[in-house]
């Protein structure tokens, strides 16, 4: 009888949430208040939010936690952030990736293709793009089963190549993600965490500069950033009337127009993105 372990299947939510709210590992108390805090998903943090002297307890906290009824079965797409590939610690924490109640792994620090083969027997993964030899690798990385969706981790992205602040700064490598992801026919990238002191009104700045850019999502830090991250990933007003006008002209004949302009099928399509989009919302 064969003892390899089943490929977790994507959860289908996960392909368009909008919200994935962090949580350090060392914190069990937090794992249930993030799944009820209105996130789309919910991301249990064993690397960057847990100390080395810690990564034992939290391993054990997260597997205690998987045990109890609501683990093994959470309301929202639970992920696991893993220690990096050549850490100590990847080997042991992959091992709570086959648990049931995990629907998915995020991989930071993805710099090859072997860093997406060292997990892809598991869940479906998101690795994340923080350094400059990842980023050179991007169309690769994408393209290696069981990529969900990539995700961007910008501070630590820009440690790695001295670049200072965010924005205007990242506008290229942001875009190239984006491109990298359609590419490689995945769903819309994850845009990493925004630091601020509370209120959410800083992330939600950078999460529409995201959805602008193409980014279909963000890492909130705090339950505070969820619902402005979310409301920031919803199509404007103008945006809405626009598609509605747009999927009323093409209705209407076979050579649609609006406002004297012709309307072809890629703009009819964006127009039913949209409109699928604000219907989440109403």
């Amino acid at each position: 009888m064969s003892t390899a372990v089943q490929a977790t299947p994507p959860d289908a939510r996960l392909a368009l949430a909008h919200t994935f709210l962090m949580v350090p590992g060392d914190r069990p108390a937090q794992f249930a208040q993030a799944c009820a805090s209105g996130a789309d998903a919910v991301v249990i943090d064993l690397e960057d939010a847990v100390a080395p002297a810690a990564k034992g307890a939290a391993r054990d906290a997260l597997a205690n936690w998987l045990d109890s009824p609501e683990g093994r079965a959470p309301h929202v797409p639970v992920l696991v952030r893993v220690n990096c590939v050549n850490s100590g610690c990847f080997g042991d924490d992959l091992v709570l990736c086959h648990r049931p109640g995990i629907a998915g792994i995020v991989l930071p620090k993805t710099e090859r293709v072997n860093d997406v083969a060292s997990a892809s027997s598991t869940a479906p993964l998101f690795p994340m793009i923080e350094t400059a030899l990842g980023f050179s690798r991007l169309a690769e990385i994408a393209a290696a089963p069981r990529v969900q969706r990539l995700m961007f981790g910008a501070a630590d992205f820009c440690v790695d190549l001295r670049i200072m602040g965010d924005g205007d700064a990242l506008l290229y490598f942001r875009s190239q993600i984006v491109l990298a992801s359609r590419l490689a026919g995945l769903h819309r990238p994850v845009d990493g965490g925004t630091l601020e002191t509370g209120g959410g009104g800083t992330a939600a700045e950078a999460a529409r500069h995201a959805y602008r850019l193409g980014f279909g999502g963000k890492l909130c830090l705090h339950a505070e950033q969820v619902d402005p991250v979310a409301r920031a990933f919803a199509p404007s007003a103008e945006e809405t009337a626009w598609a509605r006008r747009v999927l009323a002209a093409a209705a209407d004949t076979h050579a649609p127009m609006l406002d004297g302009q012709v309307l072809d099928k890629a703009m009819i399509l964006l127009a039913r993105q949209i409109s699928s989009d604000a219907r989440r919302y109403q």
